[in-house]
């Protein structure tokens, strides 16, 4: 008798472990499919804010390309006006001069930030597309440096600038100027009042070397390992309370890395700082 009563005892059990399983299967399978249709509702309200996102951010940089390209007319018309006033400065009695320095110097700074900001925007856009041509660097550098001794000038500060009297290149001209423009604004707005800026454009052997070091509080270790980084904000502040975008550096690195170039920094904190970039002598005529 007990060995058919054990049997029937072990079928029932292992029918009861088998319903069992198949009810906690059910259960699982329909929790599964809950959760899918949460995680499928999570994706589509997740696609929605992404495609807001993108909408947002176009709109943003639309506005900001349009507004900075506004801002630079009434910014080169207010430079024009002040070179003007400069030049007939005579009539001007010394505290409407210093007010013109300061309208000057501002509009110099605005000129900067807002063709940085162009830049930028260029670049993220087309990227770089060099134009070479064949022109004088040691010429298109005086020219710079010349524009930038007036603002130094506001500053009490001094630009030394030493080159080779002919220096042909085969580059893209805009780009290179855009080059020296913000390594030379950077050293006048890191610089203090008295201080002096040495400049210089030379050929070397293997390289065309420019080079600009100022008088300022240096750079830190751990800041030149994000120099060159898009709106970077350092810890050293401009001196005479101009602006800084944090593009300058970025946009430097970017167009040498095109050109084939190097871009270097030399500073320790409380000794200046000294920016040289290299270009490989291929560019030289």
């Amino acid at each position: 008798m007990l060995e058919v009563v054990i049997p029937g005892i072990l079928v029932t059990a292992t029918l009861v472990v088998l319903l069992r399983a198949l009810i906690k299967t059910k259960e699982q399978a329909k929790l599964m499919q809950l959760q899918s249709r949460e995680i499928q509702r999570h994706v589509k309200e997740l696609e929605l804010q992404n495609d807001e996102l993108q909408k947002l951010n176009q709109e943003k940089v639309q506005i900001i390309s349009l507004v900075s390209h506004d801002l630079k007319g009434p910014f080169n018309r207010i430079f024009a006006l002040t070179q003007l006033m400069n030049s007939d400065s005579e009539n001007l009695t010394n505290e409407q001069i210093e007010y013109l320095g300061k309208i000057h110097q501002i509009a110099v700074d605005g000129l900067g930030m807002v063709r940085n900001i162009l830049d930028s925007r260029k670049l993220d856009d087309k990227g770089i597309e060099l134009t070479l041509m064949q022109f004088d660097l040691s010429t298109l550098a005086t020219s710079l440096v010349k524009n930038y001794r007036t603002v130094a000038g506001k500053k009490k500060i001094e630009i030394n600038f030493e080159t080779d009297a002919y220096l042909v290149v085969t580059a893209d001209k805009l780009y290179l100027g855009r080059i020296i423009e913000n390594l030379l604004s950077n050293a006048v707005k890191f610089s203090p009042e008295g201080r002096k800026i040495i400049v210089k454009l030379s050929l070397l052997p293997n390289i065309v070397e420019f080079s600009v070091r100022d008088d300022g509080p240096g750079i830190s270790k751990e800041d030149q390992l994000k120099l060159y980084q898009r709106f970077q904000q350092l810890s050293a502040r401009p001196t005479g309370g101009e602006s800084s975008s944090g593009l300058g550096l970025f946009i430097v690195k970017t167009i040498v890395d095109k050109m084939g170039g190097e871009i270097l920094c030399e500073s320790e904190l409380g000794h200046g700082a000294k920016f040289i970039l290299r270009l490989p002598n291929t560019l030289v005529s």
